[in-house]
Parts: structure tokens; sequence; C-alpha cells
């Protein structure tokens, strides 16, 4: 097993404990369990798609918990799922389940859905406004602004041009 050394760096940075914490901890949970598979995806500036492979798994089985930072999904195995039958060969894994995954911070699950095995769970990032950077002005005028993104600076050079 590999350890990760965040040493040199934390020595020369102040305040960013807990995302040294936080990666040393998922290496360490993450190092043997690759059950279920994933995709995570990245679908605009501030949108994400994690895509986990669940077949065999249905809605009601299923359990998405988010709070503060943290994602959590849970798979519970089914007793009842071959309707009686005698097994031969079980090639479907249908054994219960947790992953989880560390959101930055204002990182929100958007929407979840279950379709064709694949289970999809959308995420937005929504910075609050009083986060967002603003101008300052300088000698006393009381004014504030927000700083134009890059997307709404392009749009306002493209609407002058025309």
């Amino acid at each position: 097993m590999s350890r990760l050394d965040f040493t040199p760096y934390r020595r020369s940075t102040v305040g960013f404990d807990r995302l040294f914490d936080m990666l040393e901890s998922q290496a360490r949970a993450n190092s043997g369990d690759n059950y279920p598979p994933f995709n995570i995806a990245r679908n605009g500036e501030d949108t994400y798609r994690i895509t986990l492979a669940i077949a065999g798994f249905r809605p009601q089985d299923i359990e998405i918990t988010a709070q503060a930072n943290l994602l959590t999904v849970q798979g519970r195995k089914r007793e009842d799922a071959d309707g009686g039958a005698e097994m031969l060969h079980i090639g479907i894994a249908n054994r219960g389940f947790e992953r989880r995954f560390e959101l930055a911070d204002y990182v929100r699950v958007d929407n979840a859905a279950l379709a064709d095995g694949l289970l999809v769970i959308d995420l937005v990032r929504e910075i609050p406004e009083a986060m967002k950077p603003k101008k300052i002005a300088v000698n006393g005028s009381t004014t504030l602004s927000a700083v134009p993104t890059e997307e709404s600076s392009s749009d306002s050079s493209e609407a002058d041009a025309a």
C-alpha cells in the first residue's frame, strides 16, 4: 500500500489541513474496494455527473445521502433476487455497497436517476452571491459590482459588436 506524504506541503501552507487529511483518508479508504465501478465527468464549468454501474439494483434498493461535503450512495442486497430458482452460476453482483464522494464547498446534488443499470447523479456548484468576487471602488464610492465571469464578459462583447 502506498502512502501519500504531504509533509512538505503542510510545512509551507496554512489552513489546508482539512484538504490534506481528506486526501490521506481517501487513499486509505479506497485502497481495495472497486465495487461498484463509477465514472466522474465534468459537463460544464459548474456541473458534474457521477455514473455508477449498479446492474440488478432497483430504485428502492438505493439510498443517496448528501450532507455537508459528503455524498454517500448505499445499495442494499436483495434477499429474493432469483425468484426461487436454483442458481447454476451467479455472475451479476448483488452485494451491498457503500460509496462515498467528498464534495467541494457549494456543490449540491441536482438530480439522481436509475436507468439501464446505471445510476446517474448530477451535481451543481452554486457559489452564493456573498462569496463571489466583487470590485471595490476606490476613494469612497460606495457602489460595489460583481466581477463579470468569462461567460458574461464574452456575451457583452458580442452584444457590443452587434
